[in-house]
């Protein structure tokens, strides 16, 4: 046998035992030409609103993952797009300069408008969020972390709230100073703490920020970082965002947090270092009735991004963007005039919702092979499916990898051979 027909053997092996072989085709197909109509359809989409600015030199953005179809149409088909989706009806939202945005119901999970809310961007600090969502049970408030040299490792001229090395902190009190400073040097020693302290604290932290967000359907959303801090490969979504928020002001000690103005980093009397106050960077607490609370975000790469939450009329609302420039608003100041028109739509409008662990958990058990292949069964619409072994395994696929495993040792002493001759014709040469 030939080294081209034994690779064409083992291709045909990984392509048969790829596809379990009792699934649907059409489950298979399907994608590959869902995957083009999110583009083909950018054409007809409607723009959403924007203000005309100069906008600032800025460091190229991150190249994001391609649309998946499915992911794209969480909550809802019409959430499925680039442009704006708003209730029939509705007056348009306020132009504003985030790349894209989303109001939604804390309480019902109805969405009352977005712009773009599946397409993927850079987070920054809103990331703080996920790793609240993830850890905050996680720890005892009262609980004290003697900080390590390690969780200082941030970036020069990034937020910090100021902890030092050595010094010894209430958990209660590196929440304050992660959600109302931003404190990256904060999100590091809750990150270390919530994954056990020690040296992959931080990593393991990270590992179960991604569970969490996937546990709750925030698929777009993938975490490098617990604090925000760019990361290769880092992203979310105005509706991850959204979905994220649900989940933190869900937690009493997490609406406390970000309804303080003010706190007290407590001095560090061994370290002869002295305590001192930090105020609550939201503006919206300060400035907007009927505020909840939420967090700031700012990187060169990621542009400005904003989670704020309101309360009016019996309705709570969140709102959350990305990718926005600070003028001519900031980004609080954009995500009050979204909540303004969030609240002015009636209630029971929308344009999809906000899905639940419950309904994702859900969806995932209708979708895994074990059901897939319970639901196909032979002389079904879609065909009979082949014999399987003891296995699992078709008794074609069996065969085709019997053919390729006692293939196998030949293609190696030919690839062996071959890699020798090419050796000695390189030596030849030099």
């Amino acid at each position: 046998m030939t080294v081209t027909r034994i690779t064409a053997a083992l291709a045909l092996v990984a392509a048969l035992v790829t596809v379990p072989p009792s699934a649907p085709r059409a489950a298979y197909a399907a994608p590959a030409a869902a995957y083009a109509a999110p583009a083909a359809a950018r054409a007809g989409e409607t723009p959403c609103p924007k203000p005309r600015i100069a906008k600032p030199s800025a460091p190229p953005r991150p190249v994001p993952p391609a649309d998946n179809p499915r992911d794209m149409r969480v909550g809802g088909d019409a959430l499925a797009t680039h442009g704006l989706v708003v209730p029939a009806g509705a007056k348009n939202p306020p132009a504003v300069t985030a790349t894209t945005w989303m109001v939604a119901d804390l309480d019902t999970g109805e969405v009352l408008g977005a712009c773009g809310p599946h397409v993927h961007q850079t987070p920054a600090s809103v990331q703080k969020t996920l790793l609240a969502a993830t850890a905050i049970d996680r720890l005892n408030p009262n609980q004290k972390i003697k900080v390590v040299p390690g969780d200082l490792n941030i970036e020069v001229n990034s937020s910090a709230v100021g902890i030092v090395a050595g010094g010894t902190y209430p958990v209660s009190t590196l929440w304050l100073g992660l959600l109302l400073n931003s404190g990256n040097d904060a999100a590091n020693a809750l990150a270390r703490m919530a994954g056990g302290g020690g040296a992959d604290g931080v990593a393991t932290t990270v590992a179960a920020m991604n569970a969490k967000a996937k546990a709750i359907g925030a698929f777009q959303t993938h975490a490098v970082t617990p604090s925000g801090l760019d990361g290769k490969g880092q992203f979310t979504s105005a509706y991850d965002l959204a979905l994220i928020a649900r989940v933190c002001f869900a937690n009493a000690d997490f609406r406390k947090y970000v309804l303080t103005k003010s706190a007290q980093m407590p001095a560090q009397p061994a370290l002869k270092v002295k305590g001192f106050q930090f105020q609550n960077e939201n503006k919206l607490i300060y400035n907007y009735p009927g505020a909840m609370g939420g967090k700031t975000g700012f990187t060169t790469v990621a542009r400005h991004s904003y989670v704020g939450a309101a309360q009016r009329g019996g309705r709570r609302l969140v709102v959350t963007l990305l990718g926005a420039e600070a003028r001519p608003l900031r980004g609080w100041q954009q995500g009050a005039a979204l909540l303004d028109w969030g609240f002015a739509q009636p209630k029971g409008s929308s344009v999809g919702h906000l899905v639940t662990p419950a309904e994702v958990a859900a969806s995932a058990r209708a979708t895994s092979p074990a059901t897939a292949e319970k639901a196909i069964a032979p002389g079904s619409a879609d065909g009979a499916a082949p014999a399987a072994t003891s296995g699992g395994m078709s008794v074609i696929v069996a065969g085709a990898v019997a053919v390729g495993l006692t293939a196998l040792p030949l293609l190696l002493l030919l690839t062996q051979r071959r890699r020798r001759r090419i050796a000695r014709e390189d030596a030849r040469e030099e």
